[in-house]
């Protein structure tokens, strides 16, 4: 019990930038408890929205998504944002994509993925504000999240250097929480079933188009599904 406890600590710490306890060892994330960590999010953002009711809904779409990306220390969005230029730059080129994912500089690909991003959640999320509809807020992230553990679990790294937790991905058990969240998705919000759908669609664009992952793969994974899933609820009003 303690073990899972510290394992949570630590996934949480990781992806998150909120209060955590410490842990009683030095035990790396883990890619079982991504899931779990994005059910905790997604409670927050689903408080918050909750709490937010009263205000105007465009006001409180912008509070919620301020407190989304704050939550994550923009730690998803640089995935993107590394990605897109990568993608952009390399013209199909190999090592020119590796060279530009690993570059520390920012370019116009990049600006205008965060830009595009962060607009198509403020707007979903206003559409959501204005239905009052937040039960999806509670499951978008946990659902976004075991996808990254999936693809890092089904994909071959990209480059020497990643993460011990990230190669060892093989030995994540991931289907009860495909279960959990089935189950919680059909409760809470039932667009969400085809959530799987959204997560293989990633997949298959990672496997054709960079052949891989690695850490931004994966951040950016996170947020370019958590915009199709907000649009899927969005699309179900």
């Amino acid at each position: 019990m303690l073990e899972n406890k510290d394992k949570f600590i630590a996934t949480w710490s990781f992806l998150t930038t909120l209060p955590s306890p410490q842990t009683t060892q030095d035990t790396p994330p883990q890619l079982s408890m991504m899931p779990l960590v994005g059910l905790g999010l997604g409670f927050i953002f689903y408080i918050s929205a909750w709490l937010l009711s009263g205000f105007h809904p465009a006001v409180a779409a912008l509070l919620v998504l301020i407190l989304w990306i704050a939550s994550t220390g923009f730690l998803h969005l640089d995935g993107l944002a590394d990605l897109s230029d990568a993608l952009g730059a390399s013209h199909g080129d190999k090592t020119r994509f590796l060279e530009v994912l690993k570059a520390p500089e920012i370019g116009a690909f990049a600006v205008i993925a965060l830009i595009l991003a962060i607009v198509s959640k403020l707007v979903l999320l206003s559409v959501l504000s204005f239905s009052e509809v937040v039960a999806p807020l509670l499951l978008i992230p946990a659902w976004a999240r075991l996808g990254a553990a999936w693809w890092a679990s089904e994909l071959p790294p990209l480059h020497d250097g990643l993460a011990t937790w990230l190669l060892d991905a093989g030995e994540a058990n991931l289907t009860p929480w495909l279960i959990t969240l089935l189950i919680l998705s059909f409760l809470f919000a039932p667009i969400l079933l085809l959530a799987p759908l959204v997560l293989w669609a990633w997949k298959i664009f990672l496997e054709q188009k960079v052949q891989g992952m690695n850490g931004d793969c994966l951040g950016a994974g996170i947020e370019i599904c958590e915009i199709l899933l907000l649009t899927l609820c969005c699309l179900s009003l």
